[in-house]
């Protein structure tokens, strides 16, 4: 029974311990895992200043991203039969410019847009005149 006493003591005095040291313990593996995270984040944004620094990437990107090219080159775009879309036909071409911007700009912001006239349907059909209705035999007229 004293031994009994003795263990259940002995349990209870070493159990807040060990929960401590094993909660203590994941919540280190859990912070390496975070620090390992973030030095492989902090490694990668390294990585990409370094590539933005390179003046050879910042030429390419300006080629593929913007379509700048150096003085003296041409630019050539190169349509695949696939990718051409054919152009809207809603939209009326812009009138022929008459001078210099501000003056088209002023232009269009005091003249109301052009009306686009729907297409013609078919001639409208003859308007339907019911014939009169014959005179009854025996009824009086006028």
């Amino acid at each position: 029974m004293i031994l009994g006493v003795v263990i259940c003591a002995l349990a209870l005095t070493l159990a807040m311990p060990l929960r401590t040291y094993l909660t203590q313990r994941s919540e280190a593996d859990r912070l390496a895992s975070e620090q390992r995270d973030l030095e492989q984040q902090l490694d990668d944004l390294q990585r990409q200043k370094e590539q933005i620094e390179d003046p050879a990437w910042v030429a390419t990107q300006g080629r593929e991203r913007l379509g700048l090219v150096r003085p003296g080159e041409t630019p050539y775009k190169v349509q695949l039969p696939g990718d051409y879309k054919p152009p809207e036909k809603d939209a009326p071409p812009p009138p022929p410019s008459t001078g210099a911007w501000h003056s088209d700009l002023w232009q269009r912001l005091t003249e109301p847009p052009p009306s686009v006239e729907p297409e013609p349907e078919s001639p409208p059909a003859a308007p339907v005149v019911p014939a009169p209705a014959p005179e009854e035999p025996g009824v009086p007229t006028g």
